[in-house]
Formats: structure tokens, sequence, C-alpha cells
């Protein structure tokens, strides 16, 4: 009986020598889009996740030419912050059937005591100091009731987490402009004083693959859907 046994086991273990065992590791596409327009944004007025704006007749136009252009790919799943901005921008995507879930991670940073606030020369300075210093590795300094980077890419985690473990193949995100650029140097691993080498249009489009683990960046603000259609930075 043992001899039986031996001489079956030896039998498979030639037959799986035989066979070629062959796994492809699934690649997931995410695509990331920065809003479209709102008054705000046209104004010049400071918009972080304090103000729940929606789009303006020229975001409205981007987010129909972005829909336009991008209406054939199979989306599987959509995520967008809690604000309707971002929400007005994919709408349509919403409406046709695709599976749609709002992440407060993915809402814009807080800009704390200049929410709302129209910008003049000595804010803009005030921003580019500030953003300066982020870039200089001070991502944990944040405004007056606000939020620092370091705050805001330690919520994304949450997104982050739910983009790899979600089934969907290919994920539409719908999110802000600040958030992007740290939710970028998060997905590719990179120093978050990198993040402002992350530029971006209302409706721009970050396209990544994210395969084995890894995310890659495969295009960056691309805006040729909005051919034609103004393009605010």
């Amino acid at each position: 009986m043992l001899l039986k046994i031996c001489c079956l086991a030896t039998t498979v273990a030639v037959l799986l020598g035989r066979v070629k065992f062959t796994y492809k590791l699934k690649t997931k596409k995410i695509f990331i889009i920065r809003h479209g327009q709102t008054e705000f944004n046209k104004r010049g007025i400071v918009q972080g996740k304090g103000i729940n704006a929606s789009l303006n007749s020229l975001g409205k136009k981007q987010a129909e030419a972005f829909f336009e252009y991008y209406k054939d790919e199979p989306f599987d799943l959509v995520f967008t912050s809690t604000l309707k901005r971002t929400i007005e921008s994919v709408v349509k995507f919403i409406e046709s059937g695709i599976p749609h879930e709002r992440l407060s991670a993915l809402d814009e940073i807080s800009w704390g005591v200049y929410e709302g606030k129209e910008t003049g020369y000595e804010d803009m300075e005030f921003f580019k100091e500030l953003t300066r210093r982020w870039s200089n590795g001070e991502p944990d300094l944040a405004i007056d009731g606000g939020e620092s980077p370091t705050e805001v890419a330690v919520r994304q985690q949450i997104a982050i987490e739910r983009i790899r473990e979600a089934e969907a193949e290919r994920i539409l995100i719908s999110m802000h402009g600040r958030a992007i650029r740290i939710f970028l140097t998060q997905l590719l691993q990179l120093p978050i004083s990198e993040m402002d080498k992350f530029e971006h249009a209302n409706l721009g489009l970050y396209e990544l693959e994210y395969t084995d683990g890894h995310f890659s960046l495969v295009r960056a603000n691309d805006v040729a859907h909005l051919e034609g259609i103004e393009v605010e930075a």
C-alpha cells in the first residue's frame, strides 16, 4: 500500500511538472480628474473643503466634454469627494448606473481662515511663501483653522485602501486641485514636498495603473477632451 501511494505521488509530481502554470496579475486603471470650474475658481476666491460650490456654466461644459470623450470607457466604479462640484463633474457617469461612493478622504484641503476669501496681493504673497515652505520640507504647516498637507495625506489613506481592495478594474475619481497633488505623492510613493510638480487644470485628467501593489503614472493633466473649450489652471 505504501508503495502504491509513493508511485501515485511520483506520477502526480511528473504530471504537474509538465504543466505550465501562468498567472497574469490584474491591472487596475485609475482615472483621476479635478472638478470643473466654479465661480469661486473664476473669481480667484479661496475654495477648500469648507466651500460647497456648484459648477458654473463653463464647468458644466467641461464636464459634458469629458463625458462625451470618455463615455465608452468601461468604468465600473466612481469615487468622488463629498462636495458637489466633484459629483456634478461626473454626474452623467453616475446617472448611467455606475456604482458611486462619496469619500470625505477625497475632500479638498481646508484653507482655514482663508476659506471664501478673495485673494489680494498680500494674500497671494502669503500663499507663495506657504507653498514654498511646503516644497522645502515643511508639510506639517497649516493655515489657522485649516489642514496641513500631512493631515490631508493621512486621511487620504482611507481612499487609497478602497482603491486597492475594490474589485473594479477601471476606477474614475473626481476630486480637487491641492488634494490631487497630495494624493499623487501618496500613490506614487513620493515625498509630499514634491506635490507641486503635479499641475492640475479644471477637468484635467491623470491616469495611473495599479499592478502588483504599485501605482504608476500613465498620463499627467491631460486636457485633450477639452479641445475647443476654455481651460482654467
